[in-house]
This record gives structure tokens, sequence and C-alpha cells, in this order.
């Protein structure tokens, strides 16, 4: 019965004008094309499972939401990677790791502008060197202050002492003002010691800072003269 419904329909074609087979034959391909998948149409995911499977379907699959999945077109080209679906514990790990990522960036950013300023600063060793000469003479003109405060405290003492002289024998019968008087030079001697050592300390200071400002600034030196060559 088929065969011969095509032999007519043959029959038919060879005794239409092209404009009528033409109007037959459209409805055929209209069909078929309805029927085909469009390439823009519903993706197909795919994953393997935690057992080395293989699995593939129209929706995200359950059995690979710890893993990575990934969307096919028609064709079978990939449209898109589907990372795994993360706990709240992961989430909040991969959160952390993001955050530190982005401090670590702005310590290299901040390194860089610091470099930078640094060789604004100081082109060359002997400007480094004048800089830390100036900071350096701070704390020493404190020392040289105290020093010479302590040479003003030892004449004092030196006149208390003979005054006390009259007392040798018997210290309790000096006058109240004078034991005052050496107590309070005793005290100026301490406060000017401690002065000079906490100057010492931050000259200290000052050279460990101009120290490690050289040893990088050496390096950026270096550095700048390879390119210039």
């Amino acid at each position: 019965m088929n065969y011969k419904l095509l032999q007519l329909f043959f029959k038919i074609s060879r005794s239409c004008s092209i404009a009528v087979t033409a109007c037959l034959v459209a409805p055929v391909f209209s069909a078929v094309a309805q029927t085909s998948p469009s390439p823009a149409g519903p993706g197909i995911y795919t994953c393997i499972d935690a057992q080395g499977k293989r699995l593939s379907a129209d929706r995200p699959i359950a059995e690979c939401l710890d893993r990575q999945q990934r969307e096919l077109s028609g064709s079978g080209t990939t449209r898109r990677v589907i990372g795994p679906t993360l706990s709240i514990t992961e989430r909040e790990a991969l959160e952390a790791r993001e955050r530190e990522a982005a401090r670590a960036r702005q310590r290299a950013q901040e390194s860089v502008r610091q470099d930078r300023a640094l060789l604004a600063r100081y082109p060359d060793k002997a400007t480094h060197d004048i800089s830390r000469n100036e900071a350096l003479a701070v704390p020493q003109n404190v020392i040289d202050a105290a020093n010479q405060r302590l040479e003003e405290l030892a004449q004092e003492r030196k006149t208390l002492d003979d005054e006390m002289e009259f007392y040798r024998k018997d210290p309790s019968r000096a006058p109240g003002s004078l034991r005052r008087r050496i107590e309070s030079n005793a005290q100026g001697v301490q406060r000017q010691h401690e002065a000079i050592a906490a100057q010492h300390a931050e000259g200290s200071r000052i050279n460990a800072r101009f120290d490690e400002e050289l040893a990088r600034l050496q390096q950026l030196w270096r550095a700048n003269s390879s390119d210039r060559n």
C-alpha cells in the first residue's frame, strides 16, 4: 500500500509545476525542522560520580553536586562548567581564602608603592646617609644636654657634700633643707642617666631602621641600574 502511494506521489510531482511541487514538499521539511533539536535549546549535563561512573541528564545531576559538572550543547561542545555545590563550612573556607588572597594582593601593591616612595626619597646612598645623620642628631642632642646637666649636678653635689662635712659625725643633725637638696640632686642624676639610656636606645632603633632601608635600597638601586643597562 505504501509503495502504491509513493508511486502516486511521484506521478503527481512529474505532472505538477515547480510551484505546486514546492507547496507539497514544504510541509515535509517544516515537520522535520520542528522535530530537530535547536542548537540553543536545553543542554545535556554530564559528570563523573564518586564511583567513577559517567552520568548524563537533561538537568543538573544530584549525584554530582559535590563535584564539577559540564553542560553540553546539542553538538556536544561545552557551554559552561558548573562548580561543586559547597557546604556552609566549605563556602566559609573559600571566602576566607579569597579574603586572604585579596589582602596579599593589597600588601603586594603597598610594597610596590613603598619601594617607589623610598627610591624617590633616596636616589643614592649619599642622600640616605645625610638623612640618617640628621635623624641621629636628635637623640644625640638630648644626650649632650643630659651630660651637661650631669656635670652641673656633680658640681652641685660637691657643694652639698661640703656643707654636710659639718655634720659628718652626726648626719642626723643636718638641716632638713640640706637633706632634701641632696635627695633632689640624686634624683636629678638618676633622671639624666635614664634619659641618656633612652636616647641611646632611640639611636639604635634609628640605625636599625636605616640599615633595613639601606638593604632594600641597594636591591632597588641594582635593579634600576640593570634596567637602564
